[in-house]
């Protein structure tokens, strides 16, 4: 029986198309969805839209129409973004899809059978920008961290709660037991903090938004949408038979959500809870939080029609905010392009081909083998560490061509030099196919054949300046 792995993403919230900040945990799910692939397991990619809830209702009246209209066109754009940046997911989930509507309800009525939903007031505040119910001590100023331009709203309403605090002993333990279930360790220690501070019941239904998921026993209510959010895992993981997830992505703004409700959720209604939760730090812009406010927001298709979508992958994914938080300029972006990609990979590959061009000897391409290393980096999550180790292996090739001289030798010393080299690089290349697969394609293409012959530049490098097409 093959082995089988679920990886999903955080789905995006419908109420604007995604940026850059939403790109990164869509590449690292993808690179470990590739990896999966290239040594044979039978792998599941999630990815999607999240499309009910207040914030969406808002932004559609705003635009004069009706809410599945206005999410209908957000999740086609968003969706474009991702096939820009060849985000390989197996489905793409909208919770407003008939057969998540459907499982949700079901859900919900499996965690109501186990005594853990009952209905009382709720008075408090609520941030509209997270779509998510916030105790007072958690804002400054009557706003949250994550939206400190936006006030929060006094609610008070009767609705449905989910009774999280029966879980917190069984979280604590359950994160104890697997230290691997929520990464990095960092993310781990904030996660065993907030439950030893003690745990609430939390709201799991909105009386007054009548843009979500109805209540399966009582219509009055939706469900509340990040109850509904989270279960599309599940929807498609059932579904497949590929459930539990082996890993979840997301950002730290979601990490609350997914490694303290969504367990509790999973163990209430009788599924087992994800392998693994990872948890990555954000992006920001030139110094400032990513924000269609401060009119900074870059989509990442203007990044791949400067860069192209391998320039985008590579930087992201090499020096992306993968335990901290990172700043991002365009000129960095293009300083890293020509220095690791245009005078690195793309040179080296020149390099090679344009002398094995010239020999006109026959070649014959060596199996290839994805280096332990960067096996070992993947599986604990450290990309840029395999991308590193990749890195060095192209410089200490460069090196050898430099050492050798290649270009003073001759007949058969000429020929083993070249095969060498071009061994070493088709094993670069299938060990690039999880994070740079056209490039890993375009160079299999270069060196696949018994005459080499260069193709077009991998990488033609930027001119300084660098200005995003719009």
């Amino acid at each position: 029986m093959d082995k089988k792995y679920y990886v999903t993403t955080a789905i995006d919230y419908t109420n604007d198309v995604i940026h850059i900040g939403h790109a990164y945990q869509k590449l690292l799910a993808d690179s470990l969805a590739r990896y999966h692939r290239l040594i044979g397991d039978k792998t599941y990619f999630l990815t999607g839209t999240d499309e009910h809830g207040q914030k969406v209702e808002s932004s559609a009246k705003e635009k004069g129409i009706e809410p599945k209209e206005f999410v209908d066109q957000i999740a086609k754009k968003d969706k474009e973004q991702w096939d820009k940046l060849n985000v390989s997911y197996d489905r793409f989930m909208r919770t407003t899809d008939e057969d998540h509507i459907k499982f949700s309800q079901e859900f919900y009525l499996k965690a109501k059978a186990s005594g853990d939903i009952y209905k009382a007031k709720y008075e408090g505040y609520y941030c509209e920008g997270c779509e998510s119910f916030k105790d007072e001590s958690e804002l400054i100023d009557n706003k949250c961290e994550f939206h400190p331009t936006r006030d929060a709203q006094k609610i008070v309403e009767e609705n449905y709660f989910f009774a999280l605090s029966k879980y917190q002993k069984f979280l604590l333990d359950h994160i104890k037991k697997h230290p691997e279930f929520i990464w990095p360790d960092s993310r781990r220690n904030e996660i065993l903090s907030f439950i030893k501070s003690g745990l609430k019941d939390f709201s799991i239904s909105r009386q007054n938004v009548t843009w979500g998921i109805p209540v399966p026993d009582d219509p009055t209510h939706t469900i509340y949408v990040w109850f509904d959010a989270l279960i599309n895992y599940l929807t498609y993981g059932d579904k497949e038979d590929c459930w539990p997830a082996d890993v979840h992505v997301l950002g730290k703004d979601n990490q609350r959500f997914h490694a303290i409700y969504w367990p509790a959720m999973l163990k209430s209604a009788g599924y087992e809870l994800p392998k693994t939760i990872l948890v990555h730090d954000f992006i920001s812009l030139n110094g400032q939080k990513v924000s269609k406010s401060l009119g900074n927001v870059i989509l990442p298709s203007e990044l791949v029609n400067k860069f192209g979508v391998d320039g985008v992958r590579y930087y992201f994914l090499r020096y992306g905010p993968l335990t901290n938080d990172i700043d991002i300029t365009l000129e960095k972006m293009a300083h890293i392009y020509n220095s690791d990609l245009a005078n690195g990979l793309g040179n080296l590959v020149s390099r090679v081909a344009r002398l094995c061009e010239k020999s006109d000897f026959m070649f014959k391409p060596k199996e290839t083998a994805i280096y332990p290393e960067v096996s070992k980096a993947i599986e604990e999550f450290r990309f840029d560490n395999a991308l590193k180790f990749i890195w060095d292996k192209i410089t200490i090739i460069d090196q050898e061509i430099n050492k050798t001289e290649p270009w003073k030798l001759d007949g058969k010393d000429l020929q083993n030099a070249l095969q060498g080299y071009l061994n070493e690089i088709a094993e670069i290349a299938l060990n690039l196919k999880s994070f740079l697969p056209d490039t890993a394609n375009k160079i299999a293409k270069v060196f696949g054949d018994i005459k080499i012959k260069m193709l077009e530049p991998l990488f033609p490098r930027l001119a300084v300046g660098v200005h995003v097409t719009k």
